[in-house]
């Protein structure tokens, strides 16, 4: 379970500097504002779900968790 955890943390904080490094670069803006993303807006209240944006994480995440642990 520690190791589970340590390993968790590790990630989180590659992902922190990651999207540190996108936002240097100025890709971190590109993010959640892909066509094909969802923006409602009625008055005050506004929905977003960056539907585009989730497919691409979800593929490269697929790529590249099948090339380290493919056995």
């Amino acid at each position: 379970m520690a190791r589970m955890l340590i390993v968790i943390g590790i990630l989180c904080i590659a992902a922190g500097l990651g999207w540190m490094f996108l936002d240097q670069v100025g890709l971190s803006r590109l993010l959640g504002h892909l066509p094909g993303d969802l923006n409602f807006t009625k008055g005050n209240v506004s929905f977003h779900f960056p539907v585009v944006t989730c497919i691409i994480i979800s593929v490269i995440l697929t790529v590249l968790l099948n090339v380290f642990f493919h056995r």
